[in-house]
């Protein structure tokens, strides 16, 4: 035990001269482990964080330094950077220990650089440390060039692309084609096409550039080999008794005959089966004008003339514009039943003594939809509306008896079906029963409805499909054994109810105008736009931002009604901004054709080879020449084209008249500028041209 105890104080000895050794006088007694006191200095973290972590060679990157350890005091001292040859000045660190360095552009080398912060004490209280980071440095996105060779290619042809660009990985649309810099990609586009290179990096914004490769087209006419006759009566325009006041009368005129208009359709639409133009029963007396609404009539409350002989004398006869009327098959003179064949004969035998024979008289308008108005005890029925037209006291008979110079006629759709509000088998019914009953037939189109007005549908695909329609309808006159029956379109529009925006856009006069083209080429006898004057649908259709045009209004007519219409900052819930009569793009498109559908002449059938798509053609002959409508449909590219006509190497003058999109354009700003006509005087053929984007282009070659 005694030895045991002699250990223990040999040990405390031991260990209490060691700590007086350790710390001398005054000492703390702190080994230094927390880094504070004057014991043993401890070592810090050093943290490297840069901002951002990929570059590329053309930027800075700022990078953070933090000194730390869990005890106090704050660290103090320098830090400096250091990657590959890059080494920073020695930066102090702030009061919360730590550093900003920003590492300038071009510094690092392209790849993952390692970043070394080293750090140099001032504290006795930390040692030297250091820490580690990393950057990863690319080669910054430029594109050198973006070439086509050839430019401009003929159909079937190839044409290089070549693209030179660094940082990144390049793409070529259309057709996603990966492409090398420096490497030329072959492409054969079979119309003109915009190329875009997308360059895309590991990191960062791509970088693009285009390049268009132009399809050279050609269009030939053979003017020794003409087709049918041309008629000009299918440069018409539908008119309303609701808007055509005796005030009107000479603007709508004027505006007229300056759009080249030959034929007008009279009393509007569906106002047809409701409207009594003056005959009472039994009576030689003639009434005013009016209408049966719901069941009673109505007089007043609308514009238009109180006698039809006012109406006649004012616009038909001075105009002079051709006339067809709709006879009223809805409703008869008391509102209490079906259409009276009596007041049709009536109106043709009124028309005569006025002065003017009316052309063409249709029995109802649109009779086979459930939308219109029909008081016959079986409505929208084919059967009896068939039974209505033929016999000895139906409207065919009635109405010829009372002039024999006016042509009687039945409404058909081709595609009339349930589905779309029409009574199926309207058409094989009618034209069959009343064979030998009607001198034409009445044909309506409207290619969309309301809030599916497509631009692009428009122009490349509505025209077509009409002449579709139009061969419908002459196979089914064959069935009822009346092929070669005059087809007369008595409305034409682009959307059937609730007009927007696109009406007055260049969008549907480059519609219209092909409509025309192939209102001619289908051999069509009469045609009217619905409508010239007085539909005005303000902000109710379809305004969106999708379609192409500035208005933010939708009217069916074509021709500005100017202060004829209500609402508005011009008294118009259409703010066109112009006076009455101003054309809108479909009416210059009726005024461009007026120089094409001549009576007379006849048409020719022109053959597009190039870019078929967005390069169509139309042609007939021209007092000796030829006249040509070119359209590019394309919206941004122009369109090059040869015209030849076989036969033909020189012209004595070439006249070309162009309305465009960027014509159209300078309407926002109230510029109202017609078509522009430039003389090429004589040329030598085939004749070299551009067309615009999204143009209507007429050609006279003399």
């Amino acid at each position: 035990m005694r030895h045991r105890v002699f250990i223990t104080a040999a040990v405390a000895v031991f260990f209490s001269l060691q700590l007086m050794a350790v710390t001398g006088c005054g000492g703390s007694g702190s080994t230094g482990g927390g880094g504070g006191g004057g014991g043993s200095p401890t070592t810090p973290t050093v943290t490297v964080s840069p901002s951002p972590s990929s570059i590329t060679t053309a930027q800075s990157t700022a990078v953070t330094v933090t000194v730390s350890s869990s005890g106090n005091p704050t660290p103090t001292g320098t830090v400096t950077l250091t990657s590959g040859s890059y080494s920073s000045v020695a930066v102090s660190l702030n009061g919360s220990g730590s550093a900003l360095i920003t590492v300038p552009a071009s510094s690092l080398a392209t790849g993952s650089n390692t970043l070394t912060a080293t750090y140099t004490s001032t504290s006795s209280s930390y040692n030297n440390a250091s820490g580690l980071g990393s950057v990863t440095v690319t080669i910054p996105v430029s594109i050198g060039s973006f070439t086509a060779n050839p430019t401009t290619i003929s159909s079937g042809s190839n044409s290089s692309l070549t693209a030179v660009f660094t940082g990144g990985t390049g793409v070529i649309t259309p057709g996603n084609i990966p492409v090398t810099s420096g490497n030329a990609v072959s492409v054969s586009p079979t119309i003109t096409t915009i190329y875009m290179l997308t360059v895309t990096p590991t990191s960062g914004t791509a970088a693009t550039q285009t390049v268009t490769v132009t399809v050279q087209s050609s269009v030939t006419v053979n003017p020794s080999s003409p087709g049918i006759a041309v008629t000009d009566q299918i440069l018409g325009m539908n008119l309303a008794a609701w808007y055509n006041w005796p005030t009107n009368a000479t603007s709508i005129n004027a505006a007229f005959n300056a759009a080249g208009i030959k034929a007008i359709r009279w009393p509007g639409g569906s106002w047809s089966d409701d409207y009594h133009w003056g005959y009472q029963t039994g009576s030689s007396t003639l009434v005013a004008s009016y209408m049966c609404q719901t069941a009673a009539p109505v007089t007043g409350g609308w514009g238009g003339y109180s006698t039809f002989a006012a109406f006649v004398s004012a616009i038909p006869l001075a105009g002079p514009f051709d006339l067809a009327l709709t006879a009223n098959y809805g409703s008869n003179e008391t509102c209490t039943g079906g259409g009276d064949p009596k007041e049709a004969a009536a109106w043709a035998s009124a028309a005569a003594n006025d002065g003017i024979t009316v052309s063409h008289m249709t029995v109802g308008n649109e009779e086979y939809g459930s939308w219109e108005d029909d008081l016959h005890a079986v409505k929208h029925d084919p059967t009896t509306y068939a039974n209505a037209v033929k016999g000895s006291s139906g409207y065919y008979d009635l109405i010829k008896a009372a002039n024999t110079g006016t042509l009687v006629g039945v409404i058909v759709d081709a595609n009339c079906t349930t589905a779309n509000g029409c009574t199926n088998g309207w058409d094989s019914t009618v034209l069959s029963s009343d064979a030998g009953y009607y001198d034409f037939v009445e044909y309506h189109y409207y290619p969309q409805n309301p809030g599916g007005e497509n631009d692009s549908f428009l122009i490349q695909q509505a025209a077509p499909i009409f002449t579709t329609n139009i061969d419908t309808i002459k196979s089914e006159l064959t069935t009822a054994g009346k092929a070669g029956t005059p087809i007369y379109v008595g409305e034409i529009g682009s959307v059937s109810s609730n007009p927007g925006k696109q009406t007055w856009s260049i969008t549907q006069g480059l519609y219209a105008a092909q409509i025309l083209g192939e209102m001619m080429n289908d051999g069509v006898s009469r045609g009217t736009w619905w409508i010239g004057f007085g539909n005005c649908n303000g902000n109710q259709g379809n305004d969106s931002s999708s379609l192409y045009g500035w208005q933010s209004f939708g009217a069916y007519n074509v021709f500005s009604d100017g202060s004829g219409d209500t609402g508005g900052s011009n008294n118009s819930a259409c703010n066109y901004g112009s006076p009455i009569g101003t054309m809108s793009p479909t009416a210059i498109a009726f005024q461009l054709f007026s120089n094409v559908a001549v009576n007379g002449e006849n048409v020719l059938t022109p053959t597009v080879a190039g870019d078929t798509t967005n390069v169509r053609a139309y042609a007939a002959t021209h007092s000796g020449g030829t006249a040509l409508v070119l359209f590019n449909l394309d919206e941004n590219a122009s369109a090059p084209v040869t015209v030849t006509l076989t036969g033909k190497s020189t012209s004595s003058d070439v006249q070309v008249t162009t309305y465009s999109k960027a014509i159209y354009d300078l309407t926002q700003n109230n510029a109202w500028d017609p078509a522009a006509t430039t003389d090429m005087g004589s040329q030598s053929l085939p004749l070299s041209l551009t067309l615009a984007p999204w143009s209507m282009n007429v050609v006279i070659v003399k």
